[in-house]
């Protein structure tokens, strides 16, 4: 690796004003961790816990060793195209092709909806359980998700303004849960009232193997690693990119994934596999489990506000990447449409809800939300590292990090692993990302014939305009 002194120009070849600088290392390494915590961890440590049985923790470590790699991959490329764009930016610079940069944006746009939604039926659960509803699983989880949802749209249209220092707030509230939960854990293996020897145990998948229940269980874990790629979205509001990136996005991947690893193993030291992979409210069971007197609603209040942060930002995100697609002629114009009164992108907004709506009725189960989230993003990873070496051709005239190119290769060969079949991988994720994709797919082909016909003259996209925005799990 190599890192250059030398800044790129923050002038605009246009002349027109940048954006501001106003993001310094300690600014985006809280943005960066709250970006990663969320609603993984909070719902899927029972699900992960299902398939690999005590060792929960080894699926969220093997998932951050996987992240890690296409982070260095994202590192390269955020220095060397220090642009608000992201994947669909980098496709677009390395192939060239419209379909392709298309499809990467709508594939990122299609993550954030599954996320938002995987967030939707986590804050059901909890809600339901924190408030000893009963009623876990069925239509009342259902109907409150899609309350919950449809508060989520209202928020959305009346429009929301985002700002680094509610990032800090959430984070802390984010990270507070988590923290809670180690502290629990620490106490009650301090006090012999835990067992960490079940961290050790292994389940075995149908052939008898370890490896493959680990694997299973790290398609899912690697939705809870998500989220760090939506720094590279603020390269234009960051002082000096090129210089603080690379140190300040790997230290927030490592303290997200030590506090997955120390939350995974406080969890399963207090609660057996079999019991924490019942139910969607994994971590209420272990404030249950190993603090009695701690009052469960502040807890699943917590759970709820981090979940519910992660569902704003994958929909803001959602309806303005299909805004934006509008607006650049790749999807039907009447997507494009703002409010007179609100400026918000009110038909982007209410289009995505529908989807997630349709997702939270007919799909429901969080592993399968979150599962296709994972498999989305894995797909729009494997480009990103193939194009890191595609775009080495492209120099540039300023100094950028650089990845040995061993890694992108090893980031490519196992984020196209993980998408696999032959990972366990439930095949109803596969069909949930393909009526999505398809979905966009048609509206892609209407949206071309639609300019064929009225003379529309497309130019090539800017993927700057379509990839706003990344997956907040």
């Amino acid at each position: 690796m190599n890192e250059a002194a030398a800044k790129p120009d923050d002038k605009p070849a246009t002349g027109e004003p940048s954006l501001v600088r106003v993001m310094g290392p300690w600014l985006l390494l809280l943005f960066i961790v709250g970006d990663i915590l969320g609603t993984g961890i909070y719902a899927l440590t029972g699900q992960v816990a299902k398939h690999v049985g005590g060792a929960v923790w080894l699926p969220f470590l093997v998932a951050f060793l996987v992240a890690v790699l296409t982070a260095f991959s994202y590192l390269e490329l955020v220095t060397k195209y220090p642009k608000a764009a992201g994947a669909a930016l980098y496709a677009h610079r390395a192939f060239g092709i419209h379909f392709v940069t298309f499809l990467i944006a709508f594939a990122v746009m299609c993550s954030g909806i599954t996320s938002a939604s995987t967030a939707s039926r986590a804050f059901a659960a909890n809600f339901s359980d924190s408030l000893g509803l009963g009623l876990a699983g069925g239509v009342g989880i259902t109907l409150i998700g899609l309350a919950f949802m449809a508060a989520v749209a209202a928020i959305n249209f009346r429009g929301v303004g985002e700002s680094v220092k509610l990032n800090v707030l959430l984070t802390c509230v984010e990270l507070s849960g988590l923290l809670i939960i180690i502290a629990i854990g620490l106490w009650a293996i301090g006090a012999g009232t835990g067992d960490p020897s079940r961290a050790l145990t292994f389940n075995t998948s149908a052939d008898g193997g370890a490896f493959w229940a680990v694997i299973a269980g790290t398609t899912l874990a690697f939705f809870a690693m998500v989220g760090f790629e939506d720094s590279v979205n603020m390269a234009e509001e960051t002082k000096d990119p090129s210089r603080i990136f690379p140190k300040v996005l790997l230290t927030g991947l490592i303290l997200t994934g030590l506090v997955y690893v120390l939350v995974s193993v406080s969890a399963i030291a207090l609660v057996p596999p079999r019991e924490l992979g019942e139910g969607e409210t994994p971590l209420l069971k272990v404030v249950q489990a190993g603090a009695p007197a701690f009052p469960l609603g502040v807890f699943g209040f917590i759970t709820m506000f981090a979940v519910a942060n992660s569902a704003l930002i994958n929909m803001l995100m959602a309806s303005r990447l299909i805004y934006g697609m509008s607006r650049e002629h790749v999807l039907p114009p009447v997507l494009g449409k703002v409010h007179s009164a609100r400026r918000t992108p009110y038909v982007a907004i209410g289009f995505t809800t529908l989807l997630a709506f349709a997702l939270i009725t007919f799909v429901g189960e969080v592993p399968a939300l979150g599962g296709t989230t994972a498999l989305l993003l894995l797909c729009v990873f494997t480009v990103v590292n193939v194009a890191v070496l595609v775009l080495r051709k492209d120099k540039v005239d300023h100094g950028h990090f650089s990845a040995p190119t061993i890694v992108p290769l090893l980031g490519a060969l196992t984020c196209g692993f993980l998408v696999g079949p032959w990972t366990g991988r439930d095949p109803q994720q596969y069909v949930i990302a393909g009526v999505l994709l398809s979905i966009g797919v048609v509206l892609w082909g209407v949206t071309m014939a639609i300019n064929r016909a009225t003379g529309v003259n497309v130019e090539e996209p800017r993927a700057e305009d379509f990839g706003a925005h990344g997956p907040h799990n």
